[in-house]
Parts: C-alpha cells; structure tokens; sequence
C-alpha cells in the first residue's frame, strides 16, 4: 500500500547502445534464457526474492520462483507461494466499483457523498471518478505522523475514514493527480455501501470466484494462510522481518493476497472480457491525469499501450504489467522490500517486446576526472522534503538522499548531451542536465519505472 522509499524515492535501466545482444530475432529458447537471466540476477545478496512470470499470449515464458519464501525454515519459494500485494488492490476495487455500475448501483460521476451521507463537508465536490483517479485532493493518510502508531491495531472501515476525514484537502478536486492511499479506502466504504456485502465478500463473488482465482483473497489478521511468504526488510546485518501494520488497515487499498498464477489468470480474465463490459474496461484503461486510469497506470511503451501498477507494503514490493496488444504479462512478487520488482519488471517486458536490455553486471564504466566529477557536486531538491546530495569521494561521486546513507556512482558517459550515472546499489540512473552556460542546475533521477526531476539550490 505504502509507497516506500528504499534508496532514493522508488529503477528503469537506461540501455545504452552497447547494451547485451539483441533481442530482436531471438528464439524462445533464447528469449526464456535471457528473462531467467535477468530475473536471477537480482537475488545476489538477497536483494530479491520471490516469484517471476511472464507469458506471451497463453504461452509462457518465465514462471519461477527464486529465494526464500521463509528464511529460518529455508522454505523455498515456488510459483504457488502466496504474496500480499500491496497497491496492485486497488485495480480489483475499482474493478469492483465499475461493476457495481454496470449494476446500475452507482455512477462514477456521482459525488461520494451521495453514498456516504455523513462523509465531510469539504468531499461534497468530491466524485468517484476523483477517488478512482487520485484527483480528489485528501490526503495521503499513511503519510499522517500518527499512522505508524494507529496502523499497528485493527480499524474497522469506519474508524479508518474517521482518522482522516478531518484533514484539509490538498488541492480543489479534479484538478491535480496526487496518489493518495485514502481514496481506495474511501471507495472500500462505498463498495459495501450500496453492495451492503463486505468488500472481500464481493472480491469472491464477482472475481475470484468466476476466474478461478483459488489462491487469492483478501488478508487478514489472524489468517492462517498456507503456502504464505513470510515478508522482509533489509537491514544493517541483512535481512529482517518486516513488522506489518494490521491487515485491516490496507484494506481496499492494499490488503489483497495471490499468486503469479492467479495474477495471470486476472489479466486474461479482465482483459479478454470476463470482468468488465468493453465500455467499463476502456474507462478503466483510459489515462487521466498522471498518466492514471482507474486502478491502473496507462502509458505509451514503444509504440504499445501497458497497463501497469506497482504495489509495496511491509516486507513486500509486487509489479503488475500488462500489454493488451500483445497480451503480454509480467508479474513480480517479492518479499523482500525494494525496487526491484519494477525494475525487474520494466526489463521483462522490454525482452519480451524484442528490446535489447542491459543488466547491472554488464555496465561498464567510463574514465572521468576528478575535476569532472566536482561540476556535479551539490544538492538537488526532489520534493519539500527530500534531496539528494552529490560529492566526490575518492575517484568517485556519491548520492546520499536526505535520511541515508551516501552510495557510489558509476560514470557511464554522456547520452543526447547529458551525463549519466548509475547508483548500483539501488538500480538508479541519475541524469544531469545543463543550462545554457553548461552548468549543471538540475538532474533527472531515473528509477522504479519512474523519471522524478530535481533543481539544484
């Protein structure tokens, strides 16, 4: 559910054009080789673990498990191991949002507080659509000073609006995209309202159930789940179990468990029209602002459409994928936190769209002064609170984000007229751009799928 920040804020892998091979032309053979590849070459130093598949159509190409779904029992994890899934929910809640309009039970255009009569004064210009597209301007109520505290007990739906019901709106209601968990828990409340079933009651009825999802549901508490990956955290000495907020908390906006198996079978079930009608799932897939449908990410990839989402919770990152043109899937599920599944994932996809990839180990660097090295010194503001420090230390430049640790960067040269560096550690790719002078006064921080700008003060 959380977004969590782990080195830096989210790490697509710029390739450069001595990037590994081709993977135009490749047989399926090779094509399985190279995605097994790149999935395995996160696991060194346990950086990943998890499950990986990919298919093509019906065919797959990857499905396979890597690591420790339980590190003290040395249980291996394998394709049937279930994972909590973070934010890719809240494509089933809006799916089960659109449904209930389809029924005739609710209108997306609606305002929220048509269906939740006691909702504050400040949501009246608050729509379902704002709430599906993260348009609504509440905020974000896990970034609350208080959620740590408060997330740690069992809430009940009611108690988890009444948290952060009171707080001012961000911003006038439909005019900006900022991702705020709280929507999702909004819309969880209006699913039951004009449903009057409970939300993970109506996630078995109207999905699970008809796709055949067996190994999915929605978490709970004191649920005895078997085949459950235990979820982790790095740490100073390696890795330690996450501590996880109560599972009541997620809810409709992260609280849902599955497989790679059942993921695959929900993207060929949502998209080969046995979820949605072809009216509701082009709502669904139609990008609003922040490149956001409802539920989902929508953005161009070469030439093709991907649908897309990121999930993260404690001890848990997943990435879910699809290309409908192609009908090609990728799914990550990691229990371990970082961002590598999206990292991973965007590499998957590349392979199998016939795009060359380059993999950490097969970067090289290029030979840079000193002297160089200090016209990228400075501090680079990401966010209010948040930026990132550049130095010379030794022969080399460091990035140290505000809070962590300072990381070594490799110089991988100038592409389109902008130096490039690469943060290892953490699958990140920094891009400097100059000014007019040829100073540099800003920089592109490339990862987790994501390209975040940054001015230099």
């Amino acid at each position: 559910m959380k977004r969590f920040i782990v080195g830096f804020v989210g790490a697509a892998l710029w390739a450069p054009a001595c990037a590994w091979g081709t993977a135009q032309g490749m047989d399926d053979a090779a094509v399985k080789a190279r995605l097994n590849q790149i999935a395995a070459s996160y696991t060194p130093h346990q950086a990943f673990m998890g499950t990986v598949l990919v298919a093509d159509g019906d065919k797959v190409l990857l499905d396979k498990g890597y690591g420790m779904a339980e590190l003290e029992w040395e249980i291996p994890n394998t394709p049937d191991v279930k994972f909590r899934l973070g934010s890719l929910t809240k494509q089933f809640t809006a799916t089960l949002v659109l449904l209930l309009q389809q029924d005739g039970k609710l209108n997306i255009n609606d305002p929220a507080s048509k269906y939740l009569p006691d909702a504050p004064k400040s949501w009246e210009k608050i729509t379902l659509a704002n709430l599906l597209g993260h348009t609504s301007g509440i905020p974000n109520f896990t970034d609350l000073k208080t959620f740590g505290t408060w997330a740690a007990s069992s809430h009940t739906s009611a108690e988890e609006l009444a948290f952060f019901e009171d707080k001012a709106l961000e911003f006038e209601p439909g005019s900006k995209f900022e991702y705020s968990n709280s929507n999702y828990e909004v819309l969880g409340a209006v699913i039951e309202k004009v449903s009057g079933k409970k939300y993970g009651d109506l996630l078995r009825e109207r999905i699970f159930e008809p796709l055949g999802m067996k190994d999915s549901g929605l978490d709970d508490d004191g649920l005895i789940l078997p085949k459950r990956a235990e979820g982790y955290r790095p740490g100073k000495s390696g890795l330690m179990v996450a501590r996880s907020e109560s599972m009541s908390v997620p809810w409709a906006a992260g609280s849902i468990y599955s497989t790679t198996g059942d993921l695959l079978k929900w993207e060929h079930g949502l998209f080969g029209g046995k979820v949605l009608s072809a009216d509701s799932l082009k709502l669904m897939t139609t990008p609003g602002k922040g490149n956001y449908g409802l539920g989902v990410f929508v953005q161009a990839k070469d030439g093709v459409q991907v649908v897309d989402h990121d999930g993260g919770i404690e001890g848990f990152n997943t990435h879910l994928a699809f290309v409908p043109e192609r009908r090609i899937a990728v799914i990550v599920l990691s229990n371990v936190n970082g961002a590598v599944p999206s990292t991973m994932g965007d590499q998957l996809l590349d392979v199998a769209l016939g795009k060359p990839v380059t993999l950490p180990s097969e970067y090289q660097a290029v030979p840079i002064t000193k002297e160089e090295l200090a016209k990228f010194a400075g501090v680079y503001d990401l966010a209010p609170t948040f930026a990132i420090t550049f130095a010379v230390s030794g022969d080399a430049l460091t990035a140290q984000g505000t809070g962590q640790p300072a990381l070594p960067l490799m110089y991988l040269g100038v592409k389109d007229g902008r130096p490039r560096f690469y943060a290892p550690p953490v699958y990140s790719e920094f891009e400097f751009v100059p000014d007019a002078s040829g100073r540099f006064t800003s920089m592109v921080l490339h990862q987790g799928g994501h390209a975040t700008p940054g001015n230099r003060h």
